[in-house]
């Protein structure tokens, strides 16, 4: 992977902070021994329009002035660092009732942890009927992540009520482990059916407590769409209903979801060079918050230059210590 380079006339630091991504009740989020400011820290992924329209990445980025805004309100950032070669846990989910067609784009997948920082911890698990299937909790060992990758059943009979209900689990994992990047890549049709019927982007539960849990702990959530059981069959409504789920989860977490149309990937490739593309443009932003009340806040990070396009998430919980 190279490593992505900031311009240095792009972004005066006002302070050096060595610190990685962390869970934001006490690794992204720190108190600084003041009741009026803490310090808090995210991961967001740049890149120039042109870059993305042309599928390379140049060495520099032209950020222009970044802002960090928390309800509206903008905050001071400390320092924008690159993470892109620092390793990274990264959980690998993929929907057990999904198409055949997935099974000829496994090589995609393991190719892609095998090509994974040196450090980096890999957890691969199933979402199916009945909870999680953890095939390989997290490790060191990339081969042994990627072996721990089996075809996939293409059956009803493992159709999960919710991929967010596994997803939730899965998040879970994240917490025995030290401050550092954190992603997830999810392989699901991102359909819920928990309630009986197709829930929609805007009103399901089983997503806004997944995407809740992914902002609390700082984990950046890439996805691919393929069909599965219940949207195989070409079923409009539900394909929008996954997708348009799918995509929300990804967009508020700061990661990316990649489509083909409605059907099966043909490949996979150019989804996995476009995943390696955001987290070689990954960078950690630093900065103090003056909200210092328990609960949710929004974040909008901006560029004064049109043309650079910033994925980060779209908010988080803060939990005080002491209220």
């Amino acid at each position: 992977m190279r490593k992505a380079l900031f311009s240095k006339s792009i972004v005066v630091l006002a302070a050096v902070i060595s610190g990685c991504f962390g869970v934001v009740s006490g690794q992204t989020s720190q108190d600084l021994g003041s009741e009026n400011v803490r310090l808090m820290t995210i991961p967001v992924s740049i890149f120039t329009r042109e870059e993305l329209k042309k599928n390379r990445l140049e060495e520099f980025v032209p950020a222009g002035r970044l802002t960090v805004k928390e309800n509206g309100e903008e905050q001071e950032i400390l320092s924008v660092k690159s993470v892109s070669n620092q390793p990274i846990a990264i959980e690998i989910l993929i929907q057990d009732d999904l198409s055949s067609e997935v099974n000829l784009n496994l090589g995609d997948i393991k190719d892609f942890i095998g090509h994974l920082p040196s450090g980096s911890r890999v957890m691969v698990g199933y979402i199916r009927g009945g909870g999680l299937q953890v095939r390989q909790g997290f490790t060191r060992d990339l081969k042994a992540a990627a072996d721990a990758i089996r075809i996939v059943g293409s059956s009803a009979a493992v159709a999960p009520r919710s991929p967010y209900e596994d997803l939730r689990q899965a998040l879970t994992h994240f917490d025995g482990l030290p401050a550092g990047r954190r992603s997830v890549l999810i392989v699901s049709d991102g359909l819920d059916t928990s309630s009986g019927t197709s829930a929609s982007p805007s009103q399901n539960p089983e997503l806004d407590r997944s995407i809740s849990e992914a902002q609390k702990r700082g984990v950046a959530v890439y996805g691919i769409y393929s069909p599965a059981t219940f949207t195989s069959g070409g079923n409009g409504q539900a394909i929008s209903n996954g997708q348009g789920s799918l995509n929300r989860l990804c967009d508020e977490t700061g990661g990316r979801a990649f489509f083909q149309g409605f059907s099966a990937p043909v490949s996979f490739v150019p989804f996995i060079k476009n995943l390696d593309r955001s987290l070689n443009r990954q960078f950690a932003i630093t900065y103090l918050t003056t909200n210092m009340k328990s609960g949710y806040y929004k974040v909008l990070v901006e560029s004064s230059n049109p043309e650079i396009r910033i994925d980060h998430p779209k908010g988080y919980f803060y939990r005080k210590v002491r209220d």
